[in-house]
């Protein structure tokens, strides 16, 4: 069996540091708010580049509290890509504002910033890109378009820890960044997470506040505020977890690598294109081929896992039903969403392993020529 994800490989190897902290943690008697949230605060923020991170509940609620301090409500309009997970669409619903949804890159899959201008109206104020499956948008024209257009950008950096668009860390890019720690992501916890980014320090200011009920003073609330404060024990193994991410980095580019070398030219598989000028942190490994289901289907009755991200885009979903999209609304983001199939990825893939999901599709398309 090679299943879609395992934690076996990074937990055993840091089994005992995480049980000692969660313990350390049990025997301090303090558990919200405390050393270890700070600490990880503090190395996240330098790790990704930025002058504050503040550590929130999870990812959605790190970009409803990005929005908020931004000033973004009822009767404003964000612009999130077509194709992307639906939490970040909802995020943009959870603070009354509308997304404005923008077709994305076909190659990279990426919000393709050619397409922003048709976009523009007098209700848009920020502009929220999702660097997809671990691969940086082109933010330096979403940068630019947005310092000319006068508009916010809150990067979606949810599934790209360590990953670089022209030599710079994705998460830093933005007025505001929000990030998420679930497990499965490059830095997980074992739980909800997430956090926030920025380097304005009006905006951590206003996130700290924000998270903690509206209150910067106990008993003493400035605003109407949330509860989403990453807790102490999280905080504790994600700190753990941040000094091994270089190197499950380097195992999950090593993976995409053999992938990629042994399934060029098989069938009419598209593999992932990264661009030139970005470092592609391979959250996800993602495939394309018209004969997506029959793929998988195949592959289940070999004892591999994979998933489709995302099989149905968030148009087409019946919560967003009142914006009146159909099929064929966004095409780009409908192809995609057909086509798509994610392959196992996780430090701690064997080689036997990987060989075999290799040999598994190839065996598939030799079957589907005879």
């Amino acid at each position: 069996m090679v299943p879609f994800l395992s934690f076996e490989y990074q937990n055993k190897l840091i089994r005992e540091q995480v049980i000692k902290s969660m313990t350390d943690t049990f025997d301090s008697n303090w558990y919200i708010i405390g050393e270890r949230l700070g600490k990880f605060e503090k190395d996240y923020a330098k790790f990704n580049a930025t002058n504050f991170c503040i550590g929130v509940g999870n990812g959605l609620d790190a970009l409803i509290l990005a929005l908020k301090s931004l000033g973004i409500k009822e009767g404003d309009e964000v612009i999130v890509p077509s194709n992307t997970y639906i939490a970040t669409w909802l995020a943009v619903s959870s603070v009354g504002a509308t997304p404005r949804p923008v077709e994305p890159d076909i190659k990279t899959y990426n919000l393709d910033s050619s397409k922003l201008t048709f976009a523009l109206n007098k209700n848009v104020k920020a502009i929220m890109p999702v660097h997809l499956y671990g691969q940086s948008c082109k933010m330096d024209s979403i940068m630019e378009f947005a310092k000319i257009q006068n508009l916010f950008v809150i990067e979606d950096n949810a599934q790209a820890h360590l990953s670089k668009f022209n030599n710079q860390l994705t998460g830093s890019f933005g007025h505001v960044n929000a990030t998420s720690f679930y497990p499965g992501k490059n830095l997980g916890a074992i739980g909800d997470a997430g956090a926030v980014t920025t380097n304005d320090p009006d905006l951590a200011k206003a996130i700290y506040i924000l998270r903690n009920y509206g209150s910067e003073e106990k008993y003493h609330n400035e605003i109407k505020g949330h509860n989403s404060r990453l807790d102490e024990i999280h905080a504790g193994i994600l700190s753990i977890k941040l000094n091994f991410l270089t190197e499950f980095t380097f195992l999950r580019k090593s993976i995409a690598a053999k992938y990629s070398d042994n399934l060029i030219g098989i069938g009419d598989i598209i593999l992932p294109f990264t661009l030139p000028n970005v470092s592609h942190s391979f959250h996800l490994y993602v495939i394309r081929t018209k004969y997506r289901n029959e793929l998988q289907t195949y592959l289940k009755s070999k004892n591999i896992a994979t998933m489709i991200h995302y099989p149905i885009p968030p148009h087409l979903q019946k919560a967003y039903s009142e914006l009146n999209y159909n099929k064929g609304s966004f095409p780009i983001a409908e192809e995609l969403s057909e086509t798509m199939l994610s392959l196992p990825m996780y430090p701690g893939l064997s080689d036997e392993s990987i060989e075999y999901v290799i040999k598994s599709i190839k065996d598939f398309f030799v079957s589907k020529n005879k």
